[in-house]
Parts: structure tokens; sequence; C-alpha cells
């Protein structure tokens, strides 16, 4: 079961820091080594490493990650809940079809490196920040598995990693994502469901909604944008975003996590007793989120937690050109709780 106390860049059990490469590493590969005994682990360190380097700023030709919601922490929250998800899974099917661990060590990659479309190339510094890509970040994301995965010796998995890297996004529809394989499908849709249920789960979802997720919603034309005869707006302020998301998290716990992806977070069960701790986690968050409503407590929702991206002060940054992009979509003044 969930902590209720838990440190804000710890997983949902309280036992490894999210934040840390290190912990995370350490982490995975004994998921991995425990799942697949005798599975080599050369090729997953060298992608552990590959990824610290692309999103703190030391690959060449990458600025590394300043998107201050999908940070290098989530995208690590992310590929521990597939290790995870995997695990589970493998312990439960001894049949044809378990996933093995060549397909396993595909898929790890591919969630290691899901939000790399975010990252701004040296070419693209004219781009303020990797927000803006949010509408096509996964294409991107695929466009990098491509270039990448042949480097570490799993070119032949390039077909399979670019099209399942898709079930994490919107920007192709799920039933038109084909992989050849009914195994690809199921590592498609637990890396889909590791990463809604790595963010949902986030102790701090709900500030990280708010401060975050909307700003990056701005910069990336989603929350507010121009359109014919005028303004369109999904998401008015942060707290609009907040007030959304309790129907947002139903819809896909319903629809995506359950009906599209198969119930697959059940897949976790197995290696926690029975019980899902995500799940728990994300029921919390969403009765919290429901209380503040009805009280209009906002303010209690005052966790500050740390952002790991390449930027000095990331949240001041991106609050500046949050408004900077506000100010060019409505002009001055803004209006009334718009950022």
């Amino acid at each position: 079961m969930a902590r209720p106390y838990r440190r804000s860049d710890f997983d949902v059990t309280d036992t490894v820091q999210v934040s840390s490469p290190p912990a995370v590493r350490e982490a995975v590969l004994e998921l991995f080594s425990g799942t697949w005994p005798g599975a080599p682990l050369d090729l997953l360190q060298t992608a552990l490493g590959d990824f610290e380097r692309l999103f703190t700023g030391q690959t060449p030709g990458y600025i590394g990650v300043d998107t201050v919601y999908h940070d290098l922490q989530h995208s690590q929250d992310v590929l521990l809940a597939m290790a995870r998800l995997m695990a589970g899974y493998e312990k439960s099917h001894r049949d044809g079809s378990r996933i093995g661990w060549e397909r396993g060590l595909m898929a790890l990659v591919t969630a290691l490196f899901h939000d790399s479309g975010y990252i701004r190339e040296v070419t693209e510094q004219d781009i303020p920040n990797g927000a803006v890509f949010t509408r096509r970040h996964v294409t991107r994301s695929a466009r990098f598995l491509g270039r990448y995965l042949p480097g570490i010796g799993l070119g032949e998995w390039v077909p399979v990693s670019t099209r399942i890297v898709h079930f994490t996004g919107y920007e192709i529809p799920l039933e038109l994502i084909r992989v050849a394989d009914a195994r690809d499908r199921l590592v498609g849709h637990l890396l889909g469901t590791a990463d809604m249920l790595a963010q949902m789960a986030d102790r701090c979802y709900l500030e990280k909604c708010r401060d975050r997720l909307y700003a990056e919603f701005v910069l990336g034309d989603i929350a507010v944008h121009a359109a014919a005869g005028g303004v369109k707006v999904l998401y008015g302020s942060g707290l609009d975003l907040l007030r959304q998301t309790p129907q947002f998290v139903a819809t896909t716990i319903d629809n995506r996590l359950g009906k599209a992806f198969g119930h697959a977070y059940r897949h976790i069960e197995p290696l926690f007793g029975g019980s899902n701790p995500y799940m728990d986690a994300i029921r919390q968050n969403v009765e919290y989120l429901k209380r503040l409503a009805r009280s209009n407590g906002w303010p209690l929702l005052r966790r500050n937690p740390p952002v790991f991206t390449v930027l000095k002060d990331p949240m001041r940054g991106v609050r500046a050109l949050l408004l900077e992009h506000l100010t060019q979509i409505w002009g001055a003044p803004l209006p009334a709780g718009a950022h």
C-alpha cells in the first residue's frame, strides 16, 4: 500500500529515490536480473548511462532536459514502474506468452527515452523550452530511438520501439499503432500504463499539475492558443487544470488504462502480494484533490519539490516564458487568473 507521508522524490513505496540515477539503476538492474536470471546486463547499463548524460546535458548535440514536469525524475519513475510491471507479468506467466529478456530490454530502453523528444538539439537553441514540442514530442522520441538503438546493438528492435513509444502519447490513435507480435503490443500497453501510473501516483502530482504541467501546456499551445475568431482556452490557469484533473484521471483509468491497455496496471500486483501501491496513491491524490475543491482549500497545496533539469532556476525561467507566451496571445493586460 502507498505510504501517505513518503518523500517528494521517492517512488510509491518510499524505497527508491526516483530522482537519483544510481538509485534507479540499482533497482532496475535488480528487477531485470531477478526476472531474467543470467540475461546480460551490459546493454541496459550502457543505456542507463547514456540516458543520464542526455538528460543532464552531457551528450554532444543536445542541450539536456529543461521541461519542468517531464524532467529527469519523471522518466526514471516511468522506468521503474515499467520494470515492475514486466517483472510482475513474467512472474505470473510461464508459457509462450512471456515477454523474454530481449524484448524486455528493448522495452526498458524505450521507457528510458520515451520523453527524449522534449530535449532540444543544439541546432534548436532559438526554441525557448522543450515544452514547445509537447504536441509532437513522442514522434521526436521515436526518431531519437531510431537513431540510438542501432548504436547499442538493438537495431533489430527499431521497428518495434519506434511504434510502441506511441502508447505513451496521443499523436497516433492507439488502434492505429501496428505491431506484428502480440507480445509487442503487450509491452506497449505496459509502457503506456507505466507512464500514466508514474505521473498520477507522484507524491506531488497535484502541485506539479498546477505549477509545471500547466506551464508546459501553455508553451505547447495546448492550454491556450489562438484560433479562428479569437483565443481558445482549454485550461485558463493552473487551478483550472486541477479542477479538471479528477475527470481526467477517471477517464484515463477507465478508457486508457482499462479498456485500451487491458487493465495492464494489474501486472504490478504479483510483486506486492496482490495490492497495487500505484493505484492506491492515485486514489489518495484524487480524493485529496476533491476535498480541496469542495472546501476551496487550494492554499494547502504548498509542496515545492525539486526540479531535475539542466536549468539553474527552472521554475523562475518557465514562469517568465509562460507569462511572455500568454501576453503574446492575449496582449496586455492578461485576463484575471490566466497565470
